[in-house]
């Protein structure tokens, strides 16, 4: 007897859900107790989420194989075959079921009806009024779906074959008492509107559903919270073509918050390309996140016609923070002003103030600037901290010292010194004068045709009188017939959502001043992009 006692199976233990005493297992919820389910989720106040995870452990195999498998694919030559066990029957009737649903939809559409509206979907403080086929385009109303018709009926899939059996137009107007199934969801987003959730659910109809630019964050959102791809892919194209100053922030921050990583790298690549000559003289300026701003400033591909034009960009930055009133961007002079007002006691980057701002600036590469006018701004700004006005000030005079030789600079990639232009296809030819160290370059933009293009930079004597005042005016001259430097020259641009990308690659060549030694390789492109990012790289490597 003992024995026979040890052998008997242990009882489940049970527990009460709900106001009502109604009993539910515990260690297994699910197991076909969807009535003890759905008093537990009304009992606990759990939101959709919560209730969409419960869904998806539901232990209805067969409801699941038939809406998940069986309507999505064309049923098989083996689940079509007869066959006399249970499971091969079930899987059969699933495969039928598809097969009606599929003939039942082209009938509908060949005759210009529609099925009726069968399902009721309350949201946003509206009922909407759906068709069951159109459901199963979203993964969450699918999951609502199952979740509800298995508490409607004791035999889903009997439910479920009536109401995918193909009728002809005679019968939907003789036989139209179909059981109204009606599913609740909870949303919680703020960027979920009653108009973009309207255009979300007219998508499930028509792949053909036109979204306005403004309601795309908005349908997006719903499109996420509907598990609806489709129309979440059309949302992600929309935004990467729309992108400019006054829509890079918000759309940077949805792509965050739904994890699309090709919509990230949109916004950065697009940021990288225009925060210097576009947004940097905007207010939008003031709404770029830090760390979106960081990332960008230390890419190497970001493009600036100077490193001096990425500190202003950076000073700007900052500045709006501060002022978060000012609906306009002011000149560059009130900037500095600002900042020189602080006592002089501290820098502004060692106050609590500014510290947050301090990785900012050290994505910079402030031994890029070489201007005496723009170093004078940063000695006299009371912005930098003692400790890095000596380290560029000192690197400076290393660097005049041995004829231009950069030891603060080695890797290309890391801590070149760029220059910038911008090709808008006004002009035939580009042209900008710079000076590094006493050396004398000019960088150089032809447009030979259409869509033909030659970029180059070349040495010219420091004797030449065209040379600009702002690059010869206390500017030190080298006397150095050859000069050697590490460049690369590249150039991008966006032709139909893509980025274009040429290049030299790095190379390492002797820049004299007779016309053979003079002048650079030439990167020849050809692209119908507009604008056209030119940047030129380089260092002066110890020779």
């Amino acid at each position: 007897m003992e024995k026979m006692f040890n052998q008997q199976p242990a009882r489940l233990e049970r527990r009460i859900n709900g106001a009502n005493d109604r009993w539910r297992f515990s260690k297994e919820p699910n197991l076909g107790d969807l009535l003890g389910l759905s008093q537990l989720t009304r009992a606990t106040g759990e939101d959709i989420d919560s209730e969409l995870k419960m869904i998806d452990r539901l232990h209805i195999p067969h409801l699941q194989k038939i809406l998940t498998g069986g309507i999505k694919k064309k049923p098989s030559q083996h689940s079509l075959a007869g066959c006399q066990s249970q499971t091969r029957n079930t899987t059969n009737r699933g495969s039928a079921l598809s097969k009606r649903k599929h003939n039942w939809e082209a009938e509908s559409r060949g005759s210009n009806l529609q099925p009726c509206q069968d399902v009721t979907l309350e949201c946003l403080g509206f009922k909407w009024e759906l068709h069951q086929p159109q459901l199963f385009n979203s993964g969450t109303l699918t999951k609502l779906y199952i979740y509800a018709l298995s508490q409607k009926t004791t035999d889903p899939l009997k439910d479920l074959e009536k109401l995918l059996r193909a009728q002809t137009p005679k019968e939907i107007k003789e036989k139209t008492s179909v059981k109204k199934i009606v599913i609740s969801l909870k949303i919680n987003d703020p960027l979920v509107t009653k108009t973009a959730f309207a255009t979300a659910l007219k998508s499930l109809y028509s792949s053909d559903t036109e979204v306005q630019m403004e309601d795309v964050l908005g349908v997006l959102a719903s499109a996420h919270i509907l598990q609806f791809s489709g129309l979440f892919k059309k949302c992600v194209s929309m935004m990467k073509d729309g992108i400019s100053p006054s829509t890079i922030h918000t759309f940077y921050m949805a792509a965050c918050k739904y994890k699309e990583e090709s919509l990230i790298s949109a916004c950065e690549k697009w940021l990288e390309m225009n925060l210097v000559p576009l947004i940097g003289k905007q207010i939008h300026l003031r709404t770029i996140p830090q760390e979106l701003l960081q990332k960008v400033l230390r890419s190497d591909r970001v493009f600036t016609f100077s490193e001096f034009d990425l500190l202003k960009t950076a000073l700007y930055w900052v500045y709006l923070q501060l002022n978060l009133k000012l609906q306009s961007i002011p000149i560059y002079e009130t900037v500095l002003a600002f900042f020189h007002s602080f006592p002089k006691k501290c820098p502004f980057l060692e106050r609590e103030l500014g510290q947050k701002f301090l990785p900012v600036f050290l994505c910079l590469r402030l031994h890029g600037i070489t201007s005496g006018r723009h170093l004078e701004d940063i000695k006299h700004i009371n912005f930098f901290p003692e400790t890095w006005l000596v380290r560029i000030f000192a690197n400076h005079y290393h660097a005049l010292e041995s004829g231009g030789d950069m030891f603060h600079a080695k890797d290309l990639s890391t801590q070149a010194v760029r220059f910038g232009l911008l090709i808008n296809q006004e002009f035939k030819i580009y042209s900008e004068t710079i000076g590094v160290y006493g050396f004398f370059f000019e960088i150089r933009g032809i447009k030979h045709g259409d869509f033909s293009y030659s970029f180059y930079m070349q040495r010219i004597k420091y004797s030449e009188t065209n040379l600009p005042p702002a690059v010869a005016e206390r500017s030190p001259i080298s006397l150095r017939p050859e000069r050697l430097v590490k460049y690369e020259i590249r150039a991008q641009s966006l032709v139909n959502g893509n980025w274009q990308e040429f290049s030299t690659n790095p190379m390492t060549q002797k820049f004299g001043l007779n016309k053979s030694t003079s002048k650079s390789h030439t990167l020849k492109i050809e692209t119908v992009g507009n604008p056209i990012y030119v940047a030129f790289a380089f260092i002066f490597p110890v020779s």
